[in-house]
C-alpha cells in the first residue's frame, strides 16, 4: 500500500497522468517530456504490483499472457512495439515462467508527425490488459489517458528523469560478444564467442527467447565454457520455424568474489548467423528506406556497388595497368585476359570474405578494410606499389610480366599478370566504401557462410564487370588505339598514380605508428628502389653476376620488411595523441560516454566514423564538412562534432558500425535533440546534404548549454 501511495503521489507532475488503480495494481502513464513535432517522444506503462504478484515478459514461459497496449492516438501519430525489460525467472513445480514482480516500466516510443502544432495539448490513451498470478492468475485491464502539451523544442522533463533512467538501466544491453544459433531437432545450440570468459568467472548463463516456440522454458540449459566463450543447449519445442532468433542472454559472473548478473540482448536474423554485438540493439542490414534486406537486393547492391569501386579514387593507381592491359590485349587473346582478370578478382574477394568471417567467427571485432589496420599490411602494400611505379618507369622489367603487359601477350602469355591484377586491385580497393556497399556488406556480415560468400562474390564481379565487358566486346577493342611506340611513353607517365599510392601508404602508416614508425618505413622504401635498381641492372649479365643481383634484391626487400616489422606489434604511439586521426575543426574523440553526455545535455551530435587510410573518408572530409559554411551552420545550430577513429583496430567502434548495419567505414550518425535513433547521412556526403540536416534543427545559442 505504500508504494501505491507513493506512485499517486507522484501524478502531479505535468508528464504524468492520474494512476489506476486495479484489484493487484496500480498503474500509471508517463511521458518523458513535452512532444516535439517531428521527433519521437517516449512514454513508459509504469506498473507497482501487489506483494507476492508477477506479471509476464513478452515470452511468459510455460504459461502466463504478455502485457498488451492498444493505443488511441492524435492524427498523424504512431506508436512502435513495447518495450520490455529484462525479465526474471519463476518456477512453479515443473513450470518455469518469465516476468515481473514488485514494478515493471514497459516504454513505448510515439511518433509526433512534423505538422503537430505547439501549444496545443493532445491525449494519449492506452487500453492495457495483463495477467498477474500468484497461487492464481487474474486478468486485469485498464484504461490509461495522458495530456501532453506540444512545444516547438523540449526535453526530458526532470519531475520524471530518474523513473525513465532505471527503466532504461533494466533494459537488457547489446551484447558485447558475437553470437551464433544452430539446431537439430533434438537441440537448439547457442553459441557466444566470448575468449575473455572462464569457466571460474561464469557461474550460470540462461537464455530467454522472445520466441515462445522456439525452446521449452522449463527445460535444463546445460552450459559449457571453453577458452572460445559459452555455448548453451536448449531444447527445442518442434513449433518453431525458421527465422530471426532473438532474446535475451542472462550470464552470472564473479566480479571480486561476488556474483553479478548482466542481461545481453542477442539478435540473430537467422539461424547460424553472428549477433550484433554492444552498440546498440542488434539489427540486420537496411536499404536505404530502412527494410531489411532480401538475399537479391543485397547481391544487386553488391554487384553495383562493385562497379562503382572502379570509379573511387583508391582504385586510380590500378587504373593505370588495366588501362595498359587494354590497350595490349587486343585480338584474340583479349578475352581470356578478361576472364583471367575477373578469376583474380573473385579469388581475392572470396579470400577476404572466408578471413574475415573466420576471424569474425573466432571473436575478433573487424570489418570491412580489416587488413588495412594492419600495419605491417600497409607498409607491404606500400613496397607493393612503388615497386610496379619503378617497373612501369623503367627501371626494371620484370613487373611487366606481372602486370601482363610483357611482350609475351602475343603468343598467349600474361595470363598470370591479368590475374594478379586482379588481385592488386581489389586489395587497393577494400578501404572504400562506394554507394550500395554499405547495406550490402553489412547484411552479409550477419548471415550464414554461404550466403556472405555469394555478396561478397557479387561485389566482386561488379568491380570485374566492366574490365571483363569490355575486353569481351569485339566492338570496343576494334576501337581502342592501336599498340605502338607512344605505349611505352603513357607506361611511364601512368607510373605516377602507383607513386602517389605508395606515398599515401606511408602516410598511413606513419599515422598509425607514430613518428619513428614513419623514419622506418622511408628507410624501406629507399631499401626497395634499392633492390629494384640492382635488380634491373644485373638482370641481362650473364653467370653470377645475374644472380648475385636478384641474390641481392630479394635480401633488400626482406630487410625492407624486417625494419618495419617492430612497428607493427602495437607497442608504437600513434600520432595525435594515440589517435591516428587527428582531431581538428572541432571535432572532439568519439567514447560512448561522451556522446550520452552530450545528448543528455540536449545537444544534436554529429558522429563521423572515419580512418586514415579511408579515401572516401578524407574525400568527404575534405568536400563536405570541412568549409567555412558548414562549420558556421555547426556552429549556429550548436552542434557537438565527434570523431571515431577506425585506423587502428578499435572493437568499439566495430560495434557501433554492427549495430547499424555497416561492417566499415566511413559512417556518419546524425542525432537529434530528443530522438533515439540517429540519422545515417549517405557514405558519399555533399555540402549541400549536409547544410539541409543541420539546417532543419532549431538555431541555438552555445553559451544556452
Amino acid at each position: 500500500m505504500a508504494a501505491f501511495l507513493a506512485l499517486a503521489g507522484l501524478a502531479g507532475g505535468s508528464a504524468l497522468a492520474a494512476p489506476v488503480k486495479t484489484e493487484h495494481t496500480l498503474s500509471q502513464l508517463v511521458a518523458e517530456g513535452p512532444a516535439v513535432p517531428g521527433q519521437p517522444l517516449w512514454v513508459a506503462l509504469d506498473q507497482t504490483l501487489q506483494e507476492g504478484w508477477h506479471t509476464y515478459w513478452v515470452n511468459p514461459g510455460d504459461s502466463g499472457l504478455p502485457t498488451e497496449v492498444t493505443w488511441t492516438l492524435p492524427v498523424g501519430w504512431s506508436a512502435g512495439p513495447l518495450t520490455f525489460p529484462a525479465p526474471h525467472r519463476f518456477t512453479t513445480g515443473p513450470l518455469v515462467n518469465y516476468g515481473y514482480e514488485k514494478a515493471t516500466r514497459i516504454l513505448a516510443r510515439l511518433d509526433v508527425p512534423a505538422d503537430a502544432k505547439p501549444g496545443e495539448t493532445v491525449t494519449l490513451t492506452a487500453a492495457a490488459n495483463w495477467l498477474i498470478c500468484a497461487d492464481v492468475c487474474v486478468p486485469e485491464d485498464a484504461t490509461l489517458t495522458l495530456d501532453v502539451p506540444v512545444t516547438a523544442s523540449g526535453g526530458a522533463d526532470p519531475a520524471v528523469a530518474s523513473l525513465f533512467a532505471e527503466a532504461r538501466a533494466a533494459l537488457p544491453v547489446p551484447s558485447p560478444y558475437a553470437a551464433s544459433v544452430s539446431s537439430t531437432k533434438t537441440a537448439v545450440t547457442l553459441r557466444l564467442a566470448a575468449p575473455g570468459l572462464t569457466e571460474a568467472q561464469v557461474k550460470d548463463a540462461y537464455f530467454f527467447a522472445e520466441n515462445p516456440d522456439l525452446v521449452e522454458a522449463g527445460a535444463p540449459q546445460p552450459l559449457s565454457v571453453t577458452k572460445d566463450g559459452l555455448t548453451l543447449t536448449l531444447k527445442p519445442t518442434g513449433r518453431a520455424k525458421p527465422g530471426p532468433v532473438s532474446g535475451i542472454l542472462e550470464v552470472t559472473e564473479l566480479v571480486n568474489g561476488q556474483p553479478t548478473t548482466q542481461a545481453l540482448a542477442i539478435a540473430l536474423p537467422a539461424e547460424g548467423a553472428a549477433a550484433t554485438p554492444a552498440g546498440g540493439t542488434a539489427a540486420p542490414a537496411t536499404s536505404a528506406d530502412g527494410a531489411a534486406l532480401p538475399l537479391w537486393q543485397a547481391v544487386l547492391f553488391a554487384c553495383l556497388g562493385g562497379m562503382v569501386l572502379n570509379l573511387m579514387p583508391c582504385v586510380f593507381p590500378v587504373l593505370s595497368m588495366k588501362a595498359m592491359a587494354l590497350v595490349r590485349h587486343q585480338g584474340a587473346h583479349a578475352r581470356v585476359h578478361g576472364l583471367v582478370y575477373t578469376a583474380g578478382v573473385l579469388a581475392c574477394f572470396a579470400a577476404i570474405a572466408i578471413v574475415l568471417m573466420a576471424l569474425r567467427a573466432g571473436g575478433q571485432e573487424i570489418g570491412w578494410g580489416f587488413q588495412l589496420q594492419s600495419p605491417l599490411v600497409v607498409a607491404v602494400l606500400a613496397y607493393v606499389m612503388l615497386l610496379l611505379g619503378l617497373s612501369m618507369s623503367g627501371v626494371f622489367t620484370v613487373g611487366d610480366q606481372f602486370m601482363g603487359v610483357g611482350q609475351g601477350l602475343t603468343q598467349g602469355d600474361g595470363y598470370a599478370g591479368s590475374f594478379f591484377t586482379g588481385v592488386l586491385a581489389s586489395v587497393v580497393a577494400t578501404p572504400c566504401t562506394a554507394p550500395f556497399m554499405g547495406a550490402a556488406v553489412g547484411y552479409a556480415l550477419v548471415q550464414p557462410w554461404y550466403v556472405a560468400l555469394a555478396v561478397f562474390l557479387a561485389l566482386g564481379f561488379g568491380m570485374a564487370l566492366p574490365f571483363l565487358a569490355l575486353a569481351c566486346s569485339p566492338w570496343l577493342l576494334r576501337h581502342l588505339p592501336k599498340p605502338g611506340a607512344w605505349m611505352e611513353r603513357l607506361k611511364q607517365v601512368l607510373a605516377f598514380p602507383l607513386y602517389g599510392s605508395a606515398a599515401w601508404l606511408v602516410w598511413v602508416f606513419a599515422v598509425q605508428v607514430g613518428a619513428e614508425g614513419m623514419v622506418c618505413i622511408l628507410v624501406g622504401m629507399v631499401l626497395v628502389g634499392f633492390a629494384a635498381w640492382l635488380y634491373g641492372a644485373t638482370h641481362y649479365v650473364d653467370g653470377w653476376g645475374r644472380r648475385a643481383g636478384a641474390i641481392g634484391a630479394a635480401v633488400a626487400l626482406v630487410l625492407a620488411v624486417v625494419g618495419v616489422t617492430p612497428q607493427t606489434g602495437g607497442n608504437a604511439t600513434p600520432a595525435a595523441g594515440g589517435k591516428a586521426v587527428a582531431m581538428t575543426d572541432g571535432f572532439e574523440a568519439f567514447s560512448p560516454a561522451t556522446l550520452d553526455k552530450l545528448r543528455a545535455d540536449g545537444r544534436p551530435v554529429l558522429v563521423d566514423f572515419t580512418a586514415a587510410w579511408c579515401i572516401t573518408c578524407l574525400v568527404n572530409e575534405r568536400v563536405a564538412l570541412s568549409s567555412d559554411t558548414v562549420h558556421a551552420a555547426f556552429k549556429a545550430h550548436n552542434v557537438a562534432l565527434l570523431k571515431g577513429d577506425w585506423t587502428n583496430r578499435d572493437a568499439e567502434i566495430t560495434r557501433v558500425l554492427q549495430a547499424h548495419g555497416r561492417s566499415g567505414v566511413p559512417l556518419y550518425l546524425f542525432y537529434r535533440p530528443g530522438q533515439a535513433e540517429a540519422d545515417v547521412w549517405p557514405q558519399i556526403l555533399t555540402e549541400a546534404q549536409v547544410l539541409e540536416a543541420v539546417g532543419s534543427l532549431p538555431k541555438q545559442s552555445a553559451s544556452a548549454q
